[in-house]
Protein backbone atom coordinates (compact mmCIF):
# COMPACT_ATOMS: atom_id res chain seq x y z
CA UNK A 1 0.00 0.00 0.00
CA UNK A 2 1.21 3.48 -0.86
CA UNK A 3 0.22 6.39 1.35
CA UNK A 4 -1.67 9.32 -0.12
CA UNK A 5 0.14 12.64 -0.30
CA UNK A 6 -1.63 14.04 2.75
CA UNK A 7 -0.85 10.97 4.87
CA UNK A 8 2.75 10.98 3.65
CA UNK A 9 3.04 14.58 4.78
CA UNK A 10 1.47 13.70 8.11
CA UNK A 11 3.91 10.82 8.52
CA UNK A 12 6.74 13.30 8.04
CA UNK A 13 5.25 15.68 10.61
CA UNK A 14 5.18 13.02 13.31
CA UNK A 15 8.66 11.84 12.30
CA UNK A 16 7.98 8.20 11.47
CA UNK A 17 8.35 6.47 8.11
CA UNK A 18 5.89 3.57 8.07
CA UNK A 19 7.02 0.21 6.78
CA UNK A 20 3.40 -0.93 7.08
CA UNK A 21 1.42 2.09 5.86
CA UNK A 22 -1.88 0.29 6.39
CA UNK A 23 -1.39 0.82 10.13
CA UNK A 24 -1.36 4.59 9.68
CA UNK A 25 -4.45 4.40 7.46
CA UNK A 26 -6.28 2.39 10.11
CA UNK A 27 -5.23 4.79 12.86
CA UNK A 28 -6.92 7.73 11.13
CA UNK A 29 -10.07 5.83 10.17
CA UNK A 30 -13.06 6.68 12.34
CA UNK A 31 -15.78 4.14 13.08
CA UNK A 32 -18.21 6.24 11.00
CA UNK A 33 -16.51 4.95 7.83
CA UNK A 34 -15.54 1.44 8.96
CA UNK A 35 -16.72 -1.61 7.02
CA UNK A 36 -16.01 -5.37 6.86
CA UNK A 37 -13.04 -4.55 4.65
CA UNK A 38 -11.95 -1.35 6.40
CA UNK A 39 -10.93 -1.46 10.07
CA UNK A 40 -11.45 1.59 12.25
CA UNK A 41 -9.06 2.94 14.88
CA UNK A 42 -10.83 1.86 18.08
CA UNK A 43 -8.63 -1.14 18.85
CA UNK A 44 -5.52 0.91 18.10
CA UNK A 45 -6.79 3.63 20.43
CA UNK A 46 -6.98 1.07 23.25
CA UNK A 47 -3.37 0.02 22.69
CA UNK A 48 -2.04 3.51 22.14
CA UNK A 49 -3.45 4.71 25.46
CA UNK A 50 -1.36 2.06 27.24
CA UNK A 51 1.80 2.82 25.28
CA UNK A 52 1.43 6.54 26.02
CA UNK A 53 0.93 5.78 29.70
CA UNK A 54 4.11 3.73 29.95
CA UNK A 55 6.18 6.36 28.13
CA UNK A 56 4.87 9.15 30.35
CA UNK A 57 5.40 7.13 33.52
CA UNK A 58 9.01 6.48 32.55
CA UNK A 59 9.58 10.10 31.58
CA UNK A 60 8.17 11.47 34.83
CA UNK A 61 10.22 9.10 36.96
CA UNK A 62 13.35 10.14 35.09
CA UNK A 63 12.57 13.87 35.27
CA UNK A 64 12.06 13.99 39.05
CA UNK A 65 13.73 11.23 41.00
CA UNK A 66 12.62 12.67 44.34
CA UNK A 67 8.89 12.92 43.58
CA UNK A 68 6.47 10.73 45.50
CA UNK A 69 3.69 8.68 43.91
CA UNK A 70 1.23 11.28 45.14
CA UNK A 71 3.12 14.01 43.30
CA UNK A 72 3.64 11.98 40.13
CA UNK A 73 0.05 10.81 39.69
CA UNK A 74 -1.54 14.20 38.92
CA UNK A 75 1.30 15.11 36.56
CA UNK A 76 0.82 11.80 34.77
CA UNK A 77 -2.92 12.39 34.44
CA UNK A 78 -2.32 15.86 33.00
CA UNK A 79 -0.02 14.46 30.30
CA UNK A 80 -2.16 11.51 29.16
CA UNK A 81 -5.69 12.92 29.42
CA UNK A 82 -7.72 13.42 26.26
CA UNK A 83 -7.19 17.19 26.31
CA UNK A 84 -3.41 16.76 26.10
CA UNK A 85 -3.69 14.19 23.31
CA UNK A 86 -6.05 16.46 21.39
CA UNK A 87 -3.68 19.42 21.76
CA UNK A 88 -0.84 17.38 20.27
CA UNK A 89 -3.17 16.17 17.51
CA UNK A 90 -3.97 19.76 16.57
CA UNK A 91 -0.29 20.70 16.51
CA UNK A 92 0.52 17.96 13.98
CA UNK A 93 -2.59 18.55 11.86
CA UNK A 94 -4.17 15.18 12.58
CA UNK A 95 -7.71 16.47 12.07
CA UNK A 96 -7.06 17.23 8.41
CA UNK A 97 -6.19 13.62 7.56
CA UNK A 98 -8.94 11.84 9.50
CA UNK A 99 -11.22 9.58 7.49
CA UNK A 100 -14.75 10.44 8.66
CA UNK A 101 -18.29 9.63 7.63
CA UNK A 102 -20.40 12.40 6.22
CA UNK A 103 -22.34 12.96 9.44
CA UNK A 104 -19.14 13.36 11.44
CA UNK A 105 -17.72 15.74 8.87
CA UNK A 106 -20.86 17.90 8.95
CA UNK A 107 -20.85 17.97 12.76
CA UNK A 108 -17.29 19.29 12.93
CA UNK A 109 -15.63 15.98 13.73
CA UNK A 110 -12.20 17.17 12.63
CA UNK A 111 -12.24 19.64 15.52
CA UNK A 112 -13.83 17.50 18.24
CA UNK A 113 -11.57 17.08 21.23
CA UNK A 114 -12.57 13.51 22.06
CA UNK A 115 -12.23 12.37 18.46
CA UNK A 116 -8.82 14.01 18.06
CA UNK A 117 -7.57 12.59 21.36
CA UNK A 118 -8.70 9.08 20.44
CA UNK A 119 -7.09 9.31 17.02
CA UNK A 120 -3.80 10.52 18.51
CA UNK A 121 -3.72 7.46 20.73
CA UNK A 122 -4.41 5.29 17.67
CA UNK A 123 -1.50 6.89 15.81
CA UNK A 124 0.77 6.08 18.76
CA UNK A 125 -0.30 2.44 18.55
CA UNK A 126 0.32 2.41 14.80
CA UNK A 127 3.88 3.63 15.32
CA UNK A 128 4.38 1.09 18.12
CA UNK A 129 3.20 -1.81 15.98
CA UNK A 130 5.19 -0.61 12.98
CA UNK A 131 8.49 0.28 14.64
CA UNK A 132 8.44 -1.07 18.18
CA UNK A 133 8.43 0.60 21.58
CA UNK A 134 11.56 2.66 20.98
CA UNK A 135 10.04 4.29 17.89
CA UNK A 136 6.80 5.05 19.72
CA UNK A 137 8.65 6.45 22.72
CA UNK A 138 10.83 8.69 20.55
CA UNK A 139 7.79 10.06 18.73
CA UNK A 140 5.79 10.66 21.92
CA UNK A 141 8.63 12.46 23.68
CA UNK A 142 9.25 14.56 20.58
CA UNK A 143 5.60 15.54 20.14
CA UNK A 144 4.86 16.08 23.83
CA UNK A 145 8.11 18.04 24.01
CA UNK A 146 8.39 20.49 26.89
CA UNK A 147 5.07 19.37 28.35
CA UNK A 148 6.85 16.76 30.45
CA UNK A 149 9.30 19.22 31.98
CA UNK A 150 6.75 21.99 32.38
CA UNK A 151 3.81 20.00 33.77
CA UNK A 152 2.61 21.69 36.94
CA UNK A 153 3.96 20.31 40.19
CA UNK A 154 0.33 20.13 41.30
CA UNK A 155 -1.29 19.13 38.05
CA UNK A 156 -4.66 18.08 39.35
CA UNK A 157 -7.41 19.18 37.00
CA UNK A 158 -9.39 22.17 38.20
CA UNK A 159 -12.60 20.26 39.00
CA UNK A 160 -10.70 17.81 41.21
CA UNK A 161 -8.83 20.61 42.95
CA UNK A 162 -12.05 22.56 43.59
CA UNK A 163 -13.84 19.49 44.92
CA UNK A 164 -10.96 18.71 47.27
CA UNK A 165 -10.93 22.34 48.44
CA UNK A 166 -14.66 22.13 49.22
CA UNK A 167 -14.41 18.77 50.97
CA UNK A 168 -11.55 20.05 53.09
CA UNK A 169 -13.96 22.66 54.46
CA UNK A 170 -16.82 20.25 55.04
CA UNK A 171 -18.74 21.42 51.97
CA UNK A 172 -20.51 19.22 49.40
CA UNK A 173 -18.97 19.04 45.90
CA UNK A 174 -19.58 22.04 43.62
CA UNK A 175 -22.34 21.85 41.02
CA UNK A 176 -22.05 22.69 37.33
CA UNK A 177 -24.97 24.20 35.44
CA UNK A 178 -25.23 24.86 31.73
CA UNK A 179 -26.46 28.44 31.54
CA UNK A 180 -26.18 28.97 27.78
CA UNK A 181 -25.40 27.27 24.51
CA UNK A 182 -24.65 29.23 21.37
CA UNK A 183 -23.41 28.63 17.85
CA UNK A 184 -24.28 26.02 15.21
CA UNK A 185 -24.67 22.33 16.04
CA UNK A 186 -21.33 21.46 14.46
CA UNK A 187 -19.45 24.06 16.54
CA UNK A 188 -21.37 24.77 19.76
CA UNK A 189 -20.15 27.05 22.52
CA UNK A 190 -21.19 26.06 26.05
CA UNK A 191 -21.34 28.44 29.00
CA UNK A 192 -21.12 26.68 32.36
CA UNK A 193 -21.50 28.08 35.85
CA UNK A 194 -19.69 26.44 38.77
CA UNK A 195 -21.43 26.92 42.12
CA UNK A 196 -20.61 26.28 45.75
CA UNK A 197 -23.35 25.93 48.38
CA UNK A 198 -21.84 28.92 50.15
CA UNK A 199 -22.91 31.11 47.22
CA UNK A 200 -19.71 31.66 45.27
CA UNK A 201 -20.01 31.18 41.50
CA UNK A 202 -17.94 31.56 38.35
CA UNK A 203 -18.73 31.10 34.67
CA UNK A 204 -16.69 30.09 31.64
CA UNK A 205 -17.27 29.17 28.00
CA UNK A 206 -15.69 26.53 25.77
CA UNK A 207 -16.42 24.32 22.79
CA UNK A 208 -17.29 21.32 24.96
CA UNK A 209 -19.12 20.96 28.27
CA UNK A 210 -16.13 19.25 29.83
CA UNK A 211 -13.74 22.03 28.88
CA UNK A 212 -16.21 24.70 30.02
CA UNK A 213 -16.67 22.96 33.37
CA UNK A 214 -12.90 22.80 33.86
CA UNK A 215 -12.53 26.48 32.99
CA UNK A 216 -15.36 27.47 35.33
CA UNK A 217 -13.87 25.38 38.13
CA UNK A 218 -10.49 27.02 37.59
CA UNK A 219 -12.06 30.48 37.73
CA UNK A 220 -14.00 29.67 40.90
CA UNK A 221 -10.98 28.10 42.55
CA UNK A 222 -9.05 31.26 41.83
CA UNK A 223 -11.77 33.35 43.49
CA UNK A 224 -12.02 31.30 46.68
CA UNK A 225 -8.30 30.81 47.12
CA UNK A 226 -7.07 34.14 45.82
Amino acid sequence: MKLSADLQAFSSRIGHDFRRPELLVQSVTHSSVSSPTRDDNQRLEFLGDRVLGLVMAEALLASDRAASEGQLAPRFNALVRKEACADVAREVGLGAVLKLGRSEQLSGGRRKQALLGDAMEAVIAAVYLDGGFAAARDMILRLWGARVAQVDVDARDAKTALQEWAQGRGLPPPSYIEVAREGPDHAPEFRIEARLVTGETAQASAGSKRAAEQAAAKALLGEVTG
